[in-house]
């Protein structure tokens, strides 16, 4: 049974969403406040975690920066009442997968569950061996690792998808629908911003090797350059 990390301080949609999630087969630990929800998640194993970001004692972004530090790969959702694009952006910043704006509707959050989930979880019988040669960079794609003279990076979940889709167009151009599309879903504002988030942050650990790069193609995408590109 998949297990879920919710912290909302709301004493009513809290508990409200909680027996609608167990309702439909998730485990599902309720935290009333940022500081709680920390607490609970270094004490437990979670697959996913459910944060509002105006939290008590600790917001929901401090809450995410600090899962991270502990596991870089885990779905975060984000619960938010702020319509601020600087809000949302600041939230894929932090690592957040997904959000949803309240007010919302519960099948809407649980369908964004089940897409996150699907996109992160792997199917072991399916696995095969997805390595990448990227200049001096070895790209593993299950292991989610960049890795280049010893050090090894450990990637997001939305960083390897990412940069996985760059390999697989190595040298051509990745248009930016479809990459939103293909990871996100959808190719809205908010999601387009997160992707250039995510960008920016593919760049700064290719920057040691001048040969790889990833450069903008005006009005279509984006091209991964490598000088060579080998797969296993």
């Amino acid at each position: 049974m998949t297990r879920i990390l919710l912290a909302e301080d709301d004493e009513n949609l809290g508990p409200l969403l909680q027996a609608y999630l167990v309702a439909k087969s998730y485990e599902v630990d309720l935290f009333v406040n940022g500081q709680a929800a920390v607490d609970g998640f270094h004490a437990s194993h979670y697959d996913l975690c459910i944060l509002d970001v105006m939290m008590p004692l600790r917001d929901g972004f401090s809450v995410a920066q600090e899962i991270r530090t502990q596991n870089k790969t885990i779905p975060i959702i984000f619960l938010t009442a702020k319509s601020l694009k600087t809000d949302v952006v600041e939230g894929f910043k932090v690592g957040a997968d997904d959000y949803v704006t309240k007010p919302f509707n519960m099948e809407e959050l649980l369908f964004r569950i089940d897409a996150v989930l699907r996109r992160t979880k792997m199917d072991v019988n399916a696995m095969r061996v997805a390595v990448y040669k990227l200049g001096s960079f070895t790209f593993d794609v299950f292991k989610q690792t960049l890795q280049r003279d010893g050090n090894v990076y450990k990637l997001t979940t939305k960083e390897s998808e990412l940069l996985r889709l760059l390999c697989d167009h190595a040298n051509q151009i990745l248009e930016r629908n479809y990459a939103l599309k293909t990871i996100w879903d959808d190719d809205n504002y908010f999601n387009a911003r997160s992707m250039d988030v995510y960008i920016t942050k593919l760049r700064k650990y290719l920057k040691e090797d001048p040969s790889v790069e990833i450069i903008n193609v005006h009005g279509k995408g984006f091209r991964l350059v490598v000088p060579q590109q080998e797969n296993a």
